[in-house]
């Protein structure tokens, strides 16, 4: 079922502001538990856990930065 542009604006503020530090508190409360490891690793682990948590997320932040799609273009900010 796909989302209406609203509503995926909503999600993606939603997976902004609660859920990606919710997602960080995670990672460095797992990361922390690990043994010291060799820095490269640990560069590669943070950039592999930096990119993750978005790939789930792709469909809700796809589009979102643009224009409605199903708004009436004789009442956008851009009309004239």
């Amino acid at each position: 079922m796909s989302m209406s542009y609203k509503s995926r604006r909503r999600w993606s503020i939603f997976l902004l502001l609660v859920g990606l530090p919710l997602y960080i508190l995670v990672v460095w409360a797992i990361m922390g538990n690990l043994p010291r490891l060799p820095i490269l690793v640990e560069l590669v682990l943070y950039a592999f856990f930096g990119i993750a948590w978005a790939l789930p997320f792709k469909n809700v932040f796809k589009g979102v930065g643009k224009a409605d799609p199903d708004a009436d273009p004789d009442t956008g900010p851009d009309a004239k």
